[in-house]
């Protein structure tokens, strides 16, 4: 495949819709807009989440508890999702994004023990769950923290 060969898909471009040009276009005079009101004004409109001075939705909902947005949270993988290597393979980090079970590794990786796994596998992560831990033991494998 070559750059002169690509072409977007069938159906992913539509073309502009032409407005404030005559009346035969169907989205002459007012361009689409209505007549007059805020909307219909240059710059015009509300932000978003604007209610016209009604008590927006986001202040009416009680809030509860503390959510850290600098957090950072671990990708997680299943033992079930194990299952698919072969027996006695050392599972890594390197592996797991190679198999397409995870995709970002920056704030490590941890296992958890939700399904079940009947191979014996090595497996290498950040973190284990203790259910996750017990089950890759159970099966004959190692949980090595790295």
């Amino acid at each position: 495949m070559k750059l002169h060969e690509l072409s977007p898909a069938p159906g992913s471009n539509r073309d502009v819709k032409r407005i404030g040009r005559g009346h035969g276009s169907g989205n002459g005079k007012t361009a689409g807009k209505g007549h007059k009101g805020q909307n219909a004004r240059s710059g015009g409109g509300v932000r978003p989440g604007f209610e016209g001075g009604q008590m927006p939705m986001t202040r009416r909902i009680p809030k509860r508890g503390f959510n850290n947005i600098f957090a950072e949270k671990p990708e997680t993988v299943n033992v079930s999702a194990l299952e698919i290597f072969n027996d006695g393979t050392t599972v890594d980090i390197d592996l797991l994004r190679a198999s397409g079970l995870i995709k970002k590794t920056a704030n490590g990786v941890k296992i958890l023990g939700d399904g079940e796994l009947s191979k014996n596998l090595t497996v290498k992560a950040d973190a284990f769950s203790a259910s996750a831990k017990e089950k890759i033991e159970k099966a004959g494998g190692k949980a090595e923290v790295m």
